[in-house]
């Protein structure tokens, strides 16, 4: 049997999770992991629920119309969609640094400008362009300048996929292969927390 790359089941994951999203359409609608815990898969399918659920909350603030609070309460939202997103890619790192942990590093091995987790983050946003971008080529209420457009813009978002999924799996290659070797500094937003934001720490 041949072992799919990770790229292509990331993306087959990623797929499912934007699909599954679809069939409700609704940001507020549970989600329904089919992963169980500890699986990667389970990782990667709740990060892009969260990329998913995030891309329509940003669809929504950009109503023209909006009331002022509800915007303010979605901005909100969409700061803690953001820190559950880097969240879940250092979660997601954490299975690569533990999955690779026992390897040789050779002494000539370089580090990768990314981490994987981190490519795979736009890997996952990706999918999500390539899903909105098919749905325009589909509409019936544009012109087919539009759709022509949108088909063009289509065949870039794929061939991107390409290009990004073959980077990932190489670079996991050459991670296993002690060719380059991980270091992963945890992010340190400074805006969520009251100790570093200047405009909360002043509030005490």
């Amino acid at each position: 049997m041949i072992m799919k790359s990770f790229s292509a089941l990331a993306n087959a994951v990623f797929d499912e999770s934007i699909h599954e999203y679809h069939r409700y359409d609704a940001i507020d609608h549970p989600i329904d992991n089919p992963y169980l815990p500890g699986q990667i898969e389970h990782l990667l399918y709740l990060k892009n629920w969260i990329d998913t659920v995030q891309w329509h909350l940003e669809d929504i603030i950009r109503e023209p119309d909006i009331d002022p609070a509800e915007a303010l309460l979605l901005k909100r939202r969409i700061d803690a969609s953001n820190q559950e997103r880097t969240d879940m890619v250092e979660y997601i790192d954490s299975y690569f640094l533990e999955k690779y942990q026992q390897t040789e590093v050779k002494p000539k091995a370089k580090i990768n400008t990314e981490s994987p987790a981190w490519a795979l983050d736009r890997l996952s946003i990706l999918a999500l362009k390539i899903y909105h971008m098919r749905q325009e080529t589909l509409r019936t209420d544009v012109s087919e300048e539009h759709r022509t457009a949108c088909r063009k813009k289509l065949d870039i978002l794929l061939e991107q996929r390409v290009d990004l999924s073959t980077a990932i799996d190489e670079l996991l290659a050459d991670i296993e292969a002690g060719e380059k070797y991980m270091k992963v500094y945890k992010q340190m937003k400074m805006y969520n927390d009251p100790n570093l934001n200047p405009v909360l720490y002043g509030k005490k």
